[in-house]
């Protein structure tokens, strides 16, 4: 199912030594248990060339792509149309380690010292868009950059924005209408006690869930806040084609 989305070159190319399936193993184990590259298990291919190919497929946006098609096809085998017409916005904060403490930001919101991450997710948590700044960075500033990489990835189906009380204000609602999106705040009742499970918006949190059974994705270990997003890109693709292969042999 993945194969035509990770060869860039011919299956008998003389440069290929090492089999692409091992390749894609071996990046999936450095983000799934946060290894260091060269801490690559003897079974897996050589850190250097596992590395290497990750990174053209990254710089490629192989993976991108990958996702796009894996949300659509689980978009219609749960009874919905392929692009979504509604998206859920949040962000999270990763600490900083000493590798990425160069372009790390203050949260004061949480407290932490580090980066960023901002995400678009579809109603059912499947990944519409992401970017990743430092903490510093105050969501509302992000909201045109994040609604415009929402409707590239839909073909701008999306109508709706589902977001919490940090994205309030005429200027995040002004940067996402330009884009021909329309916020929703969904807020807290006033008189709450204890944990809330608020509608649409738990979907997103849900999917930041997803991402911390990561250990790679846990904190911001990379040099790049490039690498980072497209780390998050790679495990998020990983989850949708675990579903859709459920789903494969269920039929």
């Amino acid at each position: 199912m993945v194969v035509p989305y990770l060869v860039l070159m011919r299956e008998d190319a003389e440069q290929r030594r090492h089999d692409l399936r091992e390749l894609f193993n071996g990046l999936r184990y450095v983000i799934r248990y946060g290894i260091a590259w060269r801490a690559m298990p003897n079974d897996l291919p050589p850190w250097s060339a596992v590395y290497q190919q990750s990174r053209r497929w990254m710089d490629a946006g192989c993976f991108e792509t990958l996702a796009c098609d894996l949300r659509a096809v689980l978009r219609m085998a749960s009874g919905r149309l392929p692009e979504p017409t509604a998206a859920i916005l949040d962000s999270r904060t990763l600490r900083s380690t000493p590798e990425s403490g160069p372009r790390a930001g203050y949260d004061g919101a949480k407290r932490k010292r580090g980066s960023k991450l901002h995400m678009a997710v579809d109603t059912l948590g499947h990944l519409l868009a992401l970017h990743v700044t430092p903490a510093n960075r105050d969501d509302r500033a992000e909201v045109g950059r994040l609604a415009a990489a929402i409707q590239e990835a839909t073909d701008e189906s999306v109508e709706l924005a589902y977001v919490d009380q940090g994205y309030t204000g005429s200027k995040p609602d002004e940067a996402a209408r330009t884009h021909g999106i329309a916020l929703e705040v969904v807020k807290l009742p006033e008189a709450r006690r204890g944990f809330v499970l608020l509608p649409r918006r738990w979907v997103a949190e849900r999917s930041f869930a997803w991402a911390t059974r990561c250990r790679r994705l846990v904190k911001d270990y990379e040099r790049y806040a490039s690498t980072l997003a497209s780390l998050h890109v790679v495990a998020f693709a990983c989850f949708m084609l675990r579903n859709a292969a459920i789903l494969a042999q269920g039929a």
